[in-house]
């Protein structure tokens, strides 16, 4: 990865930045972070060479940071709150400055993720900033394939397994969400705008428990914005609600603080699966 300039995090919330920030260190390159007002942990500033605050509709004023610190590389890592951008009064709450008025009015088709996030890599690429992929500095935390967990699946999670499996990936080509419970081979609950916890909850509120969660990258989906990730507050969720199996995508979905993930799953009997799709469909 040749490059002269300093590598920039674009940082919502989460643990995401904080492990890519120490990656990058460990590589030797020079971190600078755009923390996204009210998402960002304000202890980020200790992991990182330069740090500051932008608000979410202030793209402009992001640039003009990076560009004055020498960024040539970004990566957008942590968990943006996209219902805030729905909430009434929100072009005064908001204040946009004119390249995300820009972008959001005069330039989507629509405002799906997709269409927006794809606008906003390409006013930064027009001024230098390429923006990257973030699994070049978190292979170690890339999901694996088969059963990660302890306890494998049984014979009916293994077809509820490859039924969520199916469901999630035509819901993704939809850009609908990234996960899906099913239950006996019916679909319990589906993963929208609230996020996979949130859809946990409703699952078990409505299935009583003992249901299989699958959480897939959509076909589609550009891995520079958006990398499925779970976490031991996943596995947490899951015997809240009385889920019993959950399913990724292998090499595509990140995990959070995996030794503890996993330790977590064989305590409460929950079986974590990596799944390869192409080996699923074929």
């Amino acid at each position: 990865m040749e490059t002269n300039g300093s590598l920039g995090i674009i940082a919502g919330s989460g643990k995401l930045p904080f492990i890519l920030a120490d990656s990058a260190h460990r590589r030797g390159e020079r971190v600078v972070c755009v923390a996204l007002r009210n998402e960002a942990d304000p202890s980020l500033r200790d992991r990182v060479d330069r740090f500051h605050w932008c608000g979410v509709a202030k793209v402009g004023r992001l640039i003009r940071l990076f560009k004055k610190e020498g960024v040539d590389r970004a990566v957008m890592v942590g968990k943006v709150q996209k219902s805030r951008m729905y909430t009434p009064f929100r072009l005064l709450r908001m204040r946009p400055d004119f390249t995300t008025f820009k972008i959001w009015y005069r330039r989507t088709r629509d405002k799906s993720d997709g269409t927006l996030l794809g606008e906003f890599a390409r006013e930064l690429e027009s001024k230098g900033i390429r923006v990257m992929d973030s699994s070049p500095w978190i292979q170690e935390n890339l999901a694996g394939k088969g059963t990660l967990s302890r306890r494998n699946p049984s014979a009916s999670e293994q077809r509820d397994i490859r039924f969520g499996v199916k469901i999630a990936l035509g819901l993704g080509q939809l850009d609908v969400g990234q996960s899906v419970a099913v239950k006996e081979e019916a679909v319990i609950a589906v993963e929208a705008m609230e996020g996979t916890d949130a859809m946990i909850r409703r699952a078990g509120d409505l299935a009583g428990g003992g249901f299989v969660v699958v959480k897939m990258a959509k076909p589609l989906q550009d891995l520079r914005f958006d990398i499925p990730t779970i976490g031991p507050a996943t596995i947490q969720s899951m015997a809240d609600a009385g889920g019993r199996v959950l399913v990724v995508e292998a090499s595509k979905t990140l995990m959070i603080d995996p030794d503890d993930l996993i330790a977590e799953a064989n305590r409460l009997g929950i079986c974590v699966v990596g799944v390869d799709t192409r080996e699923m469909e074929g």
